[in-house]
């Protein structure tokens, strides 16, 4: 089914991440119960704890109808239009939800839409992860993270190390402290090569702090 603006291929942002535009996940909403058909309800998103956007969504057999407004300049503008719903049969039994990508000359199946004024597929919007645009310094910092939310110490190296957590084995909190200081190394190293910093004091301590 054609939708909203289905007589262009919508390309609105070449440099975009998908963390910059709203979206709508058909496989969030088959586990939440959405998807018999004359069901009728609302997705929305929250900025800050308050939300800032809703789609009306209109559950039919074989498609979604989704109505909302957009800004356009000083103007909203009332949008409305269907996204075919496909099911394929899983490896393990059951059925599994897709969305086809409504934009013209499209139609991908896939499990999530983003949407400025209209909602397409990641490929049609051109956006990318945020991953894809990471240098290796924040790659190294990004998994640093992980590592350090697993230990339950304070975001950020600069905060320094905490202590070993209750309960789990020393083996294990000894494995994930060198895996820490090597990513910190590395992320340090990073900006000592984009930055030119000759006396950046690399973290190198392989202490294990009870």
């Amino acid at each position: 089914m054609g939708g909203s603006g289905s007589g262009r291929h919508w390309q609105y942002n070449a440099n975009g991440t998908v963390d910059n535009y709203r979206s709508i996940d058909i496989r969030k909403w088959r586990r939440e119960g959405l998807l018999t058909p004359g069901a009728t309800f609302k997705a929305k998103w929250l900025r800050d704890g308050e939300p800032f956007g809703t789609v009306k969504v209109l559950v039919a057999e074989k498609y979604c109808l989704l109505s909302y407004r957009y800004r356009n300049s000083n103007d909203w503008v009332d949008a409305s239009y269907p996204i075919d719903i496909e099911w394929t049969p899983c490896n393990l039994g059951g059925k599994r939800p897709w969305f086809l990508c409504p934009a013209k000359q499209c139609g991908r199946r896939v499990a999530i839409l983003y949407g400025g004024t209209v909602f397409a597929c990641r490929n049609c919007y051109r956006l990318s992860y945020p991953s894809q645009r990471e240098n290796a310094g924040d790659r190294s910092t990004r998994k640093d993270e992980k590592v350090r939310s697993r230990l339950g110490w304070e975001p950020g190296f600069l905060n320094g190390n905490g202590v070993k957590p209750k309960g789990m084995h020393w083996q294990t909190f000894t494995r994930l402290c060198h895996m820490h200081n090597e990513l910190v190394n590395l992320s340090l190293k990073d900006a000592v090569s984009r930055f030119g910093i000759n006396d950046f004091e690399l973290y190198l301590s392989q202490e294990v702090i009870e």
